[in-house]
């Protein structure tokens, strides 16, 4: 009975292991996308304002208002797998609490660490993500209303008026400002993604080298019993040795 209630305890673990790395994989996938979707954005609403120059006020962004509801679904399922998430992560623990045994608890407790940092990175990535885009969004209804109030002005004063020529080379300087930035977050974002790579190596290799310090005890013990063989055995082999001697030198002096 025992060893059934293990069993089906060790079951029920390996269970939440399992479905904690499929939303953890299913959330990988997700914040990516998502990242990809928030720095096109920017872009894509660039191409659209330099596109109006040359078109109609009426003319619909049809780009821009389906990123936006793209937007907000992806950003409701990445929150209900975080959701899910914290909840197995909270089951986990709730399991870890209720193991008897210090050693298997200790290794319980080191695995459910590892899974609420990724939890934890997962839901930084995404709150920064997402307040990433709203301000970029922001930003561009701002400039899109300048956009307006330039074509309306432009109606009627003429295109020739000097002020809005100044007015016409404002604005592209902040379009050209804007550009850069968006570089420098495509650039910042870029070396995100590869510390997170990096990091990950090296947690990997962490775990690795606990894992061998673990072991160590094993092998310095076996390292012991053979240097204190190999000790006798040096005595055995001495004291033979300085047997033979003497019953050479017995036997010459005779």
């Amino acid at each position: 009975m025992a060893a059934a209630g293990g069993s089906s305890s060790s079951n029920y673990w390996e269970d939440l292991r399992k479905q904690a790395r499929q939303l953890e994989n299913e959330l990988d996938l997700k914040l990516v996308s998502f990242s990809k979707l928030c720095t096109s954005y920017s872009h894509n609403n660039s191409r659209e304002g330099r596109a109006d120059r040359y078109s109609s006020d009426t003319t619909p962004l049809l780009n821009g208002s389906s990123q936006d509801r793209m937007f907000e679904t992806m950003a409701v399922e990445i929150e209900q797998l975080l959701g899910k998430l914290t909840g197995i992560n909270d089951k986990m623990a709730e399991y870890t609490n209720s193991a008897g045994v210090p050693s298997l608890n200790a290794a319980l407790m080191h695995t459910l660490q590892r899974h609420r940092d990724i939890l934890q990175d997962y839901t930084h990535e995404f709150h920064k993500t997402k307040a990433n885009f709203l301000a970029v969004r922001e930003r561009e209804n701002l400039l899109g209303s300048v956009r307006k109030d330039i074509e309306s002005y432009k109606s009627g004063c003429g295109v020739n008026n000097r002020r809005t020529e100044l007015f016409l080379k404002e604005h592209e300087h902040l379009r050209n400002s804007d550009r850069a930035i968006e570089d420098t977050i495509s650039i910042a974002m870029a070396t995100k993604e590869n510390m997170a790579s990096q990091r990950g190596m090296l947690k990997s290799i962490q775990s690795k080298m606990n894992t061998l310090a673990n072991r160590f005890p094993a092998v310095n013990s076996l390292i012991q019993r053979i240097n204190l063989r190999k000790r006798r055995d040096s005595l055995i082999l001495g004291g033979v040795i300085g047997i033979c001697t003497i019953l050479l030198l017995l036997y010459a002096f005779h």
